[in-house]
């Protein structure tokens, strides 16, 4: 869905750099609210028919066409990562639906505290927003991309309810849950945007085949590709695909004029705009940023602070996976959407580090990835092989622990001097090292999964310590705050030194909580296109 050169040209009120979670969301917003708006995107729509999930040979295309790592999977589209100096690499896809289109669906909220570390623990900094202010646009979204979920959670606020009833916990799921409930510990059924029963357009029940996590082909996992835009699309936004952003472009004052960018034919093309909204996620827009420096802006775009891509947060994954002695057909049913505790959630001092950590239940898959080592330990080769397969097969469930990690500026993106993308545009760079709080949150979770596992009746117990390929969550590296010197945007995700550049991925989070920041990234980029709609029709041509 292309435009043509000519209406390449026209100034458009609006243009959003990236169609994923957040550029779709504000993208649809916007134009639903009259404001001519434009998305570049430098992938392209998927067709579910060649998703991995799709295919015969799943678990083969997961670990290298579908692979969720951009340096493994080598698209034309992605752009490579040094993170040789990380040891988490960056989880990320680029096409319309962005990261939505691999993701587990697996959807938390923030609690209130999360927005008031600083207050309450001493550390980081408080959010200048509070989770009350935030939560009308947790529920738009929730509507918008279909909650399967139940109220009554304990270790969150009352809310409304969700669309659908929560996805079936399943034999496995129960066998798993009773290690918590033996040990008198919370858990929850899963709050996901994964269909529980049909909703939304011609979007039928998750079918319970057990590959949801990279690309749904049964449309029954909620993507952005299949939610929001076309809502967009129906209300005139315009989406060009194939589309690589080289620099947003400023006028001699500093303010935004548009982007930049190399089309789908390779072509170098300028597309005007009377603003601009940055969704190129935790990576990706800091990358631009940088490389959008200016006589106006001499160390990068909204860069006067120098806090572009400094403060850089994953959630430093554990996994700890059982093989039990039952079969429990644990390839069947969405991976990693079948309850969470958040036992440990809040700060306790007593366990030595502020802050805390949720367990995500998981399944596992089929013989290929349990083989290849499913969560942790390959199934050695040689004698015995088949027979150790044949007892992790089927048999395997697993805790993955998402601890909090907190900002610190020595954690950056920055431009690498020497790689460059395809087009000739330098490469985000990674520096980050975790910190002795995260190491400590994760030591303490796996003691505590163990004793879960163990409750649970698991034999065989294996640890990741700390997956290297969990950095699905990219945040912090344009922090939002009331103050211009320690922020990058305000609170509604417009930068302090451009009043017509908005920010709305996962760079602008202040903490990053210990949940899965999406519902949280989305609701933040309606709320920004809501303060555009009610406060900024100066931006309408």
């Amino acid at each position: 869905m292309t435009t043509s050169n000519e209406a390449s040209q026209q100034t458009v009120d609006i243009l959003v750099i990236g169609a994923g979670a957040s550029g779709g969301a504000a993208t649809a917003w916007l134009a639903e609210a009259g404001f001519n708006v434009k998305c570049l995107e430098q992938g392209y729509w998927q067709d579910p028919a060649k998703y991995a999930s799709a295919s015969d040979d799943y678990e083969f295309e997961m670990l290298t066409n579908w692979a969720p790592d951009p340096n493994v999977r080598q698209r034309d589209e992605d752009y490579p990562v040094n993170d040789s100096n990380s040891p988490v690499t960056p989880v990320m896809f680029n096409g319309v639906g962005g990261s939505t289109i691999l993701w587990t669906a697996h959807t938390p909220r923030f609690h209130p505290s999360d927005f008031r570390v600083k207050t309450l623990d001493g550390v980081a900094d408080d959010w200048p927003i509070s989770y009350e202010e935030l939560e009308e646009f947790y529920d738009l979204n929730d509507e918008v991309m279909g909650c399967s979920g139940i109220n009554g959670d304990p270790a969150n606020p009352p809310r409304s309810p969700r669309q659908m009833p929560p996805l079936p916990i399943g034999k496995d799921g129960k066998k798993l849950i009773s290690g918590f409930e033996k040990l008198g510990w919370h858990w929850w059924p899963s709050d996901s945007y994964i269909n529980s029963q049909r909703y939304g357009e011609g979007r039928d029940a998750c079918n319970f085949c057990g590959h949801n996590h990279m690309g749904c082909f049964q449309r029954a996992k909620s993507s952005t590709d299949i939610t929001y835009w076309p809502r967009a699309l129906r209300s005139g936004a315009t989406i060009e695909t194939g589309a690589r952003v080289r620099r947003i472009t400023t006028d001699n004052s500093g303010r935004a004029t548009g982007a930049d960018y190399i089309d789908s034919k390779g072509n170098e093309k300028h597309q005007s705009a009377r603003a601009v909204i940055m969704a190129a996620n935790g990576i990706g827009t800091p990358r631009l940023l940088l490389n959008s420096a200016s006589d106006s802006h001499p160390a990068g775009l909204s860069n006067s602070t120098g806090l572009v891509g400094k403060n850089l947060m994953f959630h430093p994954f554990a996994m700890i996976s059982g093989t039990f002695p039952e079969k429990m057909d644990t390839w069947q049913g969405p991976l990693g959407n079948i309850g969470l505790s958040q036992e440990f959630y809040e700060t306790d001092k007593s366990r030595g580090f502020v802050r805390g950590y949720t367990y995500q239940f998981q399944r596992s898959l089929g013989p290929a990835w349990i083989a290849n080592g499913g969560f942790r330990d390959p199934v050695p080769w040689g004698e015995g092989h088949h027979v150790e397969l044949e007892k992790r097969l089927g048999s395997v469930m697993a805790m993955a622990v998402i601890g909090e990690d907190l900002p610190e500026e020595h954690n950056t993106v920055d431009l690498d001097p020497e790689l460059t993308d395809s087009d000739g545009i330098p490469a985000p760079r990674l520096n980050y090292t975790l910190s002795k709080n995260s190491r400590d949150q994760l030591d303490h979770a796996i003691g505590n999964a163990k004793k879960a596992l163990e409750a649970a009746g698991a034999e065989d117990i294996f640890v990741d310590p700390m997956m290297r390929q969990s950095g699905w969550h990219l945040m912090g590296t344009a922090r939002m705050g009331n103050d211009p010197d320690k922020s990058v945007v305000d609170k509604w995700g417009q930068s302090h030194d451009v009043d017509n550049l908005f920010i709305v991925d996962g760079s602008v989070f202040v903490t990053g909580a210990a949940v899965n920041p999406t519902p949280t990234i989305q609701a933040l980029a309606l709320r920004t296109a809501d303060y555009i709609v009610e406060h900024r029709q100066d931006l309408k041509g």
